[in-house]
């Protein structure tokens, strides 16, 4: 006798996935920060509903962003069913495509099949119900690769039915799926699982129990799932491995037994269960192979009806400024998977960096903390943007030269914006008031200063990038007495200095701030003793634009010299950040970089070659491009110089503007406040002195 002779054979409807973009949201921050290079399967959730018998979709199990999080009941809704599932994210497109699918699918089903060995199912039926997602992420493009798996095992490999299902509200009365209606609701309040049992008693009516009841039940019972179908004589496939669980633990009641598939939907605002399906079996055929383990299939098909992997771009309809923000930090993260797992990118990316000049150095320097990950960045600078600066200055291009030219400051800051929406960046257009430039407007210099002063507190790290060498000493003294780091870049025409200042505590009029070094200890320097831009200055810083050529007045550099410091700068202010004494690391002494690597090897715990994660953190850095060399040399601070010392601090603490009016107008006041008048009486009998001339001059 032929199956339709003896009865139509049950088919299933298997789940289609349903994938929110928010998932591939989470995926990508999660292979970003926490995956990593790791491709071993990692579990998720996801979850379905039965609530869509009237609307006729498809049996969806759903994925979203909290698939990656541990689910509770309020998560997925009151007609939600949470199912257990296994995410596996290769790290190649190859890997991908090459993923045995049947010994995968076979793993998931292999786990199916002990939980109904144990009895783990019929303590927990949701074990039932798992998937398997295998992905590759193409983080550069935006565009995600993955194919779907719901194992259920092939056993029994046929059922019978008595006759075709049939809808609850062609077999009962309105208060008879009332009474059921509550029953369920009563059992899910106290138990709530996705499969049980119902006993129908003449005189009680209904009850629902766990399914691990079914055994100790001798009235008329059903076994009730709920069911994501929404076919009216099909039910969904969760049913099938629930119907495994039965034939292997109560295999003499399957003949014969009813399964309920529970449907509760929600209709013009009537919830109602009608449409749930109540199915009778006849017989079952078990498979013919004489195995241990079941085979197991439930590869998702895909758009085109076959068996294959789908792909999703999501290039176009994500938010370009969520796009944005997590591929410009790509490459740092990816740093982090296997070169540097100690970096610590939120202390740089919070880091708010003020940059005085937005010339050739402002500009590749903005380009480079933004490639670093930093958000906040402010340009200070007077000048407005000329014909001859956009080939060299990377923020400006010829509209911003038109019309007398843009402010740099503003334009700068603008820039910024259109490369990255998620920067914070403003322009202040300010003249730095400088030693030994006499003051013609006292009220606006004043105003020009408390402009400066609070610009550099606002920050936490200052970059002097300016045109001239006094220009630079007003932000150096203000920096000193805010304790703020300060990375330092000048060029020459073939030479260039990037160096950090010496990081003090803010001045504190109560500590005793006057004694001299007592030198350096252990052959190194630590951030509080080195010396700034102008240490090594036995002269004030006076007009340098004073009666001077066009070449003079300009920075004539060769073309790459800015490019080089202007890394360096910020190389050097991320390696700071990352050593765990910031601003306090200590600088080796050395003259040369091969002196350095030999330190390193010889003194392994100097914390200024080997706290930072990217090594050494020099004080300067000075590189001769005709030798193509760099020096890596350590000077302390001076007592007597004319921007840092205690002695000028001192004086600006009692003083305020007055003093700094005084030493605008006056290109000797700091000689005499710093104490270099006194020096210099004391060496005039020293003859054929020789002052040497700076290697380099100002961007």
């Amino acid at each position: 006798m032929t199956s339709e002779e003896s009865g139509k054979i049950l088919q299933f409807l298997p789940f289609s996935s349903v994938i929110s973009s928010s998932f591939w949201h989470k995926l990508t921050q999660m292979k970003i920060d926490v995956y990593a290079l790791s491709d071993e399967p990692v579990d998720i959730t996801g979850y379905y509903t039965n609530q869509s018998a009237s609307s006729r979709l498809p049996a969806c199990l759903n994925v979203d962003y909290s698939s990656f999080e541990n689910h509770h009941a309020s998560v997925v809704g009151r007609n939600g069913i949470l199912c257990q599932g296994l995410l596996q994210n290769t790290n190649t497109f190859e890997a991908f495509k090459d993923i045995n699918k049947q010994s995968a699918i076979n793993k998931c089903g292999e786990q199916i099949w002990n939980d109904i060995l144990t009895g783990a199912a019929l303590l927990n039926p949701s074990l039932l119900t798992r998937f398997l997602l295998l992905t590759f992420a193409d983080l550069k493009k935006y565009q995600f690769y993955y194919w779907f798996a719901f194992p259920t095992l092939v056993f029994p490999s046929k059922i019978i039915l008595r006759e075709e299902p049939k809808e609850l509200d062609k077999m009962f009365t309105k208060e008879e799926l009332h009474q059921l209606q509550q029953a369920y609701d009563q059992y899910k309040t106290t138990c709530g699982q996705s499969a049980f049992v119902v006993e129908k008693n003449p005189e009680l009516g209904f009850k629902c129990h766990p399914l691990k009841e079914l055994a100790n039940l001798k009235d008329t019972t059903w076994v009730g799932f709920c069911d994501p179908s929404s076919l009216p004589t099909n039910p969904g496939w969760p049913l099938r491995n629930l119907l495994a669980l039965i034939t292997y633990h109560y295999k003499e009641r399957l003949a014969g037994l009813s399964v309920l598939c529970w449907r509760d939907e929600v209709r013009d605002g009537q919830r109602r269960i009608g449409s749930s399906l109540l199915i009778e079996i006849k017989d079952v055929v078990y498979p013919t192979e004489n195995e241990n383990i079941p085979k197991c299939l439930g590869w998702e098909k895909n758009e085109r009806g076959k068996l294959g992997a789908r792909m999703v771009n999501l290039s176009n309809s994500m938010d370009p400024e969520r796009l944005a923000n997590s591929a410009v930090d790509l490459n740092l993260k990816l740093m982090k998977w296997r070169l540097l797992p100690e970096l610590n990118l939120d202390v740089v990316q919070n880091t708010k960096c003020l940059l005085l000049g937005a010339g050739t150095l402002g500009c590749y320097v903005a380009r480079t903390l933004m490639a670093w990950g930093v958000r906040h960045i402010t340009f200070i600078d007077n000048g407005r943007v000329s014909y001859s600066n956009p080939v060299r200055q990377s923020l400006y291009t010829f509209k911003d030269c038109l019309n007398g030219g843009q402010a740099k400051a503003e334009s700068a800051a603008n820039s910024l914006r259109e490369i990255f929406p998620g920067m914070i960046s403003r322009g202040i257009d300010l003249r730095i008031p400088m030693p030994g430039h006499y003051v013609t407007d006292a009220e606006e210099v004043e105003k020009d200063v408390q402009l400066l002063a609070d610009a550099i507190n606002e920050h936490d790290v200052v970059f002097l990038l300016t045109d001239t060498r006094e220009s630079r000493w007003l932000p150096s003294m203000l920096s000193a007495y805010l304790g703020k780091l300060v990375i330092n870049a000048a060029l020459g025409f073939d030479t260039y200095l990037v160096m950090r200042h010496g990081q003090r505590e803010p001045w504190n009029p109560g500590q005793v701030q006057s004694e001299k070094s007592k030198g350096v200890m252990r052959g190194a320097l630590v951030g509080r003793q080195l010396g700034c831009y102008f240490c090594n200055d036995v002269v004030a810083p006076g007009d340098s634009t004073k009666d001077r050529t066009l070449d003079q007045q300009c920075t004539v550099t060769r073309p790459g010299i800015s490019l080089i410091a202007s890394g360096l700068a910020v190389e050097l202010m991320v390696s700071v950040l990352q050593h765990p004494e910031g601003g306090n690391a200590s600088a080796e002494i050395s003259t040369a970089a091969m002196t350095t690597v030999q330190q390193h090897q010889q003194e392994p715990d100097n914390k200024g070659i080997s706290g930072s994660p990217l090594g050494v953190v020099p004080h300067s850095i000075r590189g001769f491009l005709h030798r193509h060399q760099q020096v890596l040399p350590a000077t302390e601070a001076f007592y007597n110089c004319t921007a840092c010392s205690p002695l000028v601090l001192k004086r600006y603490a009692e003083e305020g503007y007055a003093f700094l009016s005084e030493v605008f107008n006056n290109p000797d006041c700091l000689e005499q406040v710093s104490g270099l008048a006194d020096l210099h009486k004391d060496i005039a009998s020293i003859e054929d002195w020789d002052y040497p001339e700076s290697e380099e001059s100002n961007d």
